[in-house]
């Protein structure tokens, strides 16, 4: 992530065009960050779409028309028809009313249409500031690569909604429910990028070291979020819900963490193998985080880089503390949620943090 952070950045971090004026550069700016809240919403409403067993309860993808709820009974009896010829209701769900297929339905239909306001929001904009002079051709360059990004985000959706379509399936696909919440990932990474590099502010100089940790800091969040949506796609959050230990020991034998063949289908399907590289890889992060504020504050007592990562170490210990909870609770909504929620807004900061480090001069030793 990093890496493509920063080579993306050669492309969008140029300012608004030259001849813009403050207001609308400021205009520019606002509605970065605006895109970057829509797609924290988005995963939010991803995850709950998720957490209900909502996303398979719409069984075709329309892009135009699909923005049309049913509006009729007989409407609405013939999308319940569809969805009972799936075997997520034949399996999970059979008896279902149809007012419990409405409140399914609402959650995915919802989840599509934020989508919908999404691309929207991108594309007038910046068609309109890119008219007015406010959005340099390189930056603008920088944008419509994110947007291409949104448009294989739209396809992946797809192609993971319709893994769950086939026989036999409950649910959608582990890998293709990981590979659609990392490229959401990217895209919001990219976003609070782009959206940092606008900023007008002066910046402290920062040392070397702080900003190499930054990109680890950064490299470490996409990877962790990567494993909780493996985590998400194969339920692995329902199993072994005990804390520090688990299944009676640090970790399960090695016959339960790969007794699944052929052996790489372990780290995607395996619940208990994909529960532990989730636990391993966060107290390598809450580790990491910590140890990073340590060196930025020694490095600058009470600077901006050092408070920022003394922030980030804060909310890592959070969301760890939050991630047991919701192991011990059994994943309720409420904590699934707002464990993805805050994955999110770590990783905003931390992408804030990363540029503001890149962009500022190098620390004297």
């Amino acid at each position: 992530m990093s890496t493509l952070a920063v080579e993306t950045s050669r492309s969008t971090g140029e300012p608004a065009g030259a001849a813009a004026s403050p207001r609308l550069a400021a205009a520019v700016r606002t509605w970065v960050w605006t895109l970057v809240l829509l797609v924290i919403a988005m995963v939010a409403v991803g995850g709950a779409t998720r957490l209900t067993g909502s996303g398979l309860s719409i069984t075709e993808w329309k892009p135009v028309t699909g923005a049309i709820p049913p509006l009729s009974q007989a409407a609405w009896l013939a999308e319940f028809e569809k969805y009972r010829q799936i075997d997520q209701y034949r399996l999970l769900n059979a008896g279902m009313s149809l007012a419990e297929f409405q409140v399914i339905y609402w959650w995915e239909w919802g989840h599509r249409q934020l989508g919908r306001l999404l691309g929207l929001v991108f594309f007038i904009p910046l068609v309109f500031f890119w008219l007015k002079g406010a959005v340099s051709t390189r930056l603008a360059a920088g944008l419509l690569f994110i947007g291409a990004l949104g448009g294989l985000q739209a396809t992946v959706g797809w192609i993971m909604v319709a893994s769950g379509l086939e026989p036999g399936m409950t649910a959608v696909a582990p890998i293709k429910l990981t590979t659609h919440l990392t490229i959401a990932t990217l895209i919001l990474g990219l976003l609070a990028w782009v959206a940092t590099g606008l900023s007008v502010r002066e910046r402290a100089p920062v040392a070397p070291a702080v900003a190499r940790g930054a990109r680890i800091l950064v490299a470490l969040l996409v990877f962790q979020i990567a494993l909780g949506g493996l985590v998400a796609g194969s339920r692995a959050g329902f199993t072994f819900n005990t804390w520090p230990l688990m299944d009676g020991g640090f970790a399960p034998s090695l016959a339960t963490l790969f007794a699944v063949e052929p052996f790489v289908e372990n780290f995607v399907d395996n619940v208990a193998l994909v529960q532990l590289n989730h636990r391993l890889v966060a107290y390598a992060l809450l580790a990491f985080a910590v140890w990073h504020a340590l060196a930025a504050w020694r490095a600058d007592p009470g600077g901006a880089a050092a408070r920022r990562a003394v922030a980030l170490a804060g909310l890592t210990t959070a969301q760890a503390a939050l991630g047991v909870v919701t192991l011990l609770l059994v994943v309720p909504l409420w904590a699934g949620l707002a464990h993805q929620v805050l994955a999110m807004l770590i990783l905003v900061m931390a992408v804030v943090h990363l540029r503001a480090a890149r962009d500022a001069p190098a620390a004297r030793a």
